[in-house]
């Protein structure tokens, strides 16, 4: 201890004689300083004051430390006391001397603190008094007891007085069969008190004790019918109404010894004992007893027991007799005034707290060893204070201890641990009924306690994050509540692992898992009813989700480190440690922001194409508006997608991407669809043209003519008029349009990529292939490799001679004559052969032979004959409009302006 049981190498210390100061009265026990500790020893019904009870103890004391010794009681006065010690003295006279350390200290694993600057307790001195040269005798135990209690001398002097008188006229009588304050009743007289007032105080609390110790806490039960319990009450009431005549051989007083004795004699057989029992009474003992200790503490220090605790303890052990106290109740007792101390002075002194713990475990002992209804009765009134004090702060430890007071947290713990260890396993019926094995006091205590404190400890973040939202609510983007308390929360975790968890793991092992674990259900819980609440994607939603998330690895972490060498690795805690699901709540809206983008695009598709057109204005460039706002959107969200605060954007992305590249589908699909069907619109004979077959368009070089029936044009008669939807600038905006799409999703891909690669977790491997690329080729393809033909493909139709022998079929088949007159296109066949200059030449040629002169400024467009022959100009212009190469373009675009583009 610091600074407990101060300079208790008692072999030079000694007691000057030199009457010390004036004694005032000691101020109320402390148990009026701290409101929240009642006293266990029980409230007394009697109207006496500390005081009162003080002088009472004091009293008691001085009585059987006179008559310890066996020997006749001899009083000497200050005044008349010899120069120096005599070693006949009575025990009360002797000097405090001792040649050993405090037996008490060794007790309890104290050693005495060393150096010159230890403080001395009031009487200690050195022998020498200041500034003269004659010795001082040594202080004797009943001096130092009246300066402890704060007993004047002149009442002091009474006592004693009074003391010797009943000694000299009941030689060899035991103290304990002396009613102490009768005697003193009828010893001490008016002339022995400075004044009238003085006296009839001192007479009245000394009926008062006599009440209490008799009628109002008597050792033994007294009978409502009880006539002499009748009388002294009268008796006594009288008296504190006018003072009574206490002489020797007064009749009121002879009245008054009749009824004390009869009651203070009495057993439960009805049988006269020869001990007196009139202070012996549960609280009234406890309360007197209790005084007593509190003189062990120095006066001029009050978290300091003075250096002459070992025989000081020992004298006042002699009043049991008196009290009917035996070592039990003094352990008990002892270990709440150590404890009491402690709290009324202000929690400074460890020391007395290590003690009063110490002492507990002779507590604990004397629990198992003893079934007194009595002292269990005290025993759990007087632990449930110490444990209700103890809880009290450690159900909240976080607003009881700091940084600057934490070295206490161990104590309290332990004491409060100590105590609840004896309540549940040496006074509870119900732990007795179990295996012990199955409760482990100390574990479940602290588990309570952590448990307690950080739900009291989150309570107060959020009330604080709360707080911080409203101050900054007029900031720009001020966070969210939940983002506030996760980082508060972390921070709170943190300083449990380091500060107090090492303590409170000495009682339970996973201390900080257990912290962790609370503070992870706590959170759990305001984060569930904000997930509950929300509808959107938000970046409130997304932030408070992402910082629970971090929490919970924090958390976890700290739990598993906290559990590593637990006997199930820490799968408990971890089991009681539900997923926060954060991210798997991001996932969810983000799909449901996914979802709602997606079927606001189809809707869209579904309106625009409904009005497109497919004529673009000479400001384009040959493509579909509707194209370029559902490639504009495409973009749009994706860019919204990859600002969006989330940790999961490679793993999120295949599915935005499916549900655009199917929107994307859905476009192409309905606009190719809208081209026409090629059954329907294919003419018998088509016109010269440079598109595909699938396509409806009017023939160049044809005269528009007039439908004879508007209302009801043919597909094919619209077709040719050019005056819908299916003519060739519309085919060709909806070819252009493909191609559009087609290389904005290349390029598209490619930005797509670069953001993944900048992403938190980037792998832009897990890019999803683009459906709507291929699509787009295909449409391509549909509408322009059917009426197109390179010099390559003449090989599918070279071998013609194979076709005529299928249907010959060695003579089983068509007669040979017929085959010949159909197989007309036989000579034609090595037109898609020839090269295309060749071909070019040879039109050339044949339209200046069939139109002579006037087809040398401008080739003109030869009629369709409906016949194929490789000599007639119109086929051979056919086949160099099917012709898909660069210089069959260039002619026709120089000579009949037909369109570059397929």
């Amino acid at each position: 201890m610091a600074h407990l049981f101060r300079d208790l190498s008692l072999g030079h210390s000694k007691r000057e004689t030199t009457p010390p100061p004036q004694a005032t009265a000691m101020p109320a026990r402390a148990a009026s300083i701290d409101a929240d500790l009642p006293s266990p020893l029980g409230q007394l019904a009697a109207q006496l004051s500390d005081s009162d009870l003080r002088l009472t103890a004091y009293e008691i004391f001085v009585a059987v430390c006179r008559t310890s010794s066996g020997k006749p009681l001899t009083y000497i006065t200050n005044s008349d006391s010899p120069s120096h010690n005599s070693p006949s003295s009575p025990g009360l006279q002797r000097s405090l001397t001792s040649t050993a350390a405090s037996k008490v200290k060794k007790a309890f694993g104290l050693k005495s603190p060393s150096g010159s600057g230890s403080k001395k307790s009031p009487g200690s001195g050195s022998g020498i008094a200041s500034g003269q040269g004659k010795p001082k005798r040594p202080m004797t135990v009943g001096e130092l007891m009246r300066t402890q209690m704060g007993v004047s001398e002149a009442m002091d002097s009474r006592v004693r007085r009074a003391l010797l008188r009943i000694a000299a006229g009941q030689v060899g009588r035991r103290i304990e069969s002396v009613v102490v304050p009768l005697e003193l009743l009828q010893q001490l007289k008016l002339s022995d008190f400075s004044d009238q007032q003085e006296y009839d105080a001192w007479q009245k609390r000394t009926l008062k004790v006599l009440e209490a110790g008799l009628l109002l806490h008597p050792s033994m039960p007294l009978d409502k019918s009880f006539s002499t319990a009748q009388r002294l009450r009268q008796i006594i009431q009288g008296a504190l109404d006018k003072p009574i005549e206490t002489g020797r051989n007064n009749e009121s007083m002879q009245v008054l010894r009749s009824a004390v004795m009869a009651l203070a004699s009495r057993s439960s057989d009805g049988s006269i004992y020869d001990t007196c029992h009139w202070a012996d009474g549960f609280p009234l003992n406890l309360q007197l007893y209790e005084l007593l200790l509190e003189a062990c503490f120095d006066a001029n220090d009050e978290t300091s027991i003075i250096d002459e605790v070992d025989e000081l303890m020992e004298h006042i052990k002699k009043t049991w007799v008196i009290l009917g106290m035996n070592q039990m109740f003094h352990n008990i007792c002892f270990t709440w005034v150590l404890f009491h101390r402690f709290v009324a002075t202000g929690q400074v002194d460890m020391d007395l707290l290590y003690t009063a713990d110490s002492l507990l475990a002779e507590v604990a002992k004397d629990a198992k060893a003893t079934k007194d209804p009595e002292y269990s009765k005290i025993l759990s009134s007087t632990l449930s204070s110490i444990l209700g004090w103890a809880e009290k702060r450690l159900l909240a430890y976080h607003d009881t201890f700091d940084s600057g007071n934490i070295d206490s947290m161990q104590g309290i713990v332990s004491l409060g641990v100590s105590a609840a260890k004896i309540l549940v396993e040496d006074i509870s019926n119900e732990y007795r009924r179990r295996r012990k094995g199955e409760v482990d006091v100390a574990r479940n205590r602290i588990e309570t306690y952590i448990r307690s404190s950080l739900r009291t400890a989150f309570a107060q973040l959020m009330e604080k994050a709360d707080s911080s939202r409203r101050a900054s609510k007029n900031q720009p983007n001020p966070l969210p509540v939940l983002a506030i308390l996760a980082k508060d929360v972390g921070d709170l975790a943190i300083s449990e692992k380091k500060m107090f968890s090492p303590i409170l793991k000495r009682w339970h092992p996973l201390a900080a898992g257990v912290a962790v674990a609370t503070l992870h259900a706590c959170y759990g819980n305001e984060l569930k009813q904000f997930i509950s609440g929300i509808m959107d994607l938000t970046p409130d939603a997304v932030q408070v989700l992402r910082v629970a998330d971090k929490l919970e690895k924090d958390l976890v972490q700290i739990a598993v480190e906290d559990s590593v060498d637990s006997d199930d690795g820490g799968k408990g805690l971890i089991r009681e440690m539900p997923p926060y699901e954060a991210e798997g709540a991001i996932a969810n809206l983000v799909k449901g922001w996914i979802k709602t983008r997606l079927d606001r695009l189809k809707e869209w598709v579904d309106r625009n194409l409904q009005q497109e057109v497919w004529n673009p204005p000479a400001s384009q460039e040959g493509y579909a508006t509707s194209a370029v706002e559902v490639l504009r959107i495409i973009d749009e969200t994706l860019d919204a997608y990859f600002q969006l605060p989330i940790p999961m954007h490679p793993a999120l992305l295949p599915d935005l991407m499916t549900g655009l590249d199917r929107c994307l589908q859905y476009y192409i699909s309905k606009a190719k669809s809208g081209s026409g069907s090629r059954n329907t619109f294919i003419p018998t004979m088509p016109a010269l043209t440079r598109c595909t077959m699938e396509s409806k368009f009017q023939g160049f070089g044809k005269k528009k003519e007039k439908s004879p029936n508007p209302q009801k044009r043919s597909p094919q008669v619209a077709t040719m008029n050019g005056d819908n939807s299916f003519g060739i600038s519309q085919l060709c905006v909806r070819i252009n349009t493909f191609q559009r799409i087609w290389s904005e999703l290349d390029v598209m891909e490619k930005r797509i990529i670069t953001r993944l690669r900048n992403s938190e977790s980037a792998h832009a491997e897990d890019f999803p292939t683009l459906q709507g690329r291929n699509l787009s080729v295909e449409g391509i393809r549909q509408l322009c490799p059917s009426r197109a033909f390179s010099r390559q493909d003449y090989q599918i139709i070279e071998d013609f001679k194979a076709l005529k022998d299928l249907f010959w079929a060695n003579g089983d088949g068509l007669p040979s004559e017929l085959i010949d007159k159909l197989s007309t296109v036989r000579a034609v066949l090595p037109l898609f052969r020839a090269d295309t200059e060749n071909l070019i030449e040879r039109f050339r040629r044949v339209t200046l032979e069939t139109y002579g002169s006037s087809a040398k400024s401008r080739l003109p467009l030869p009629p369709t004959s409906g016949q194929w022959n490789p000599t007639e100009p119109n086929t051979l212009l056919r086949v160099l409009c099917y012709r898909n190469d660069e210089a069959a373009t260039k002619f026709l675009k120089k000579t009949y302006n037909l369109p570059k583009k397929l």
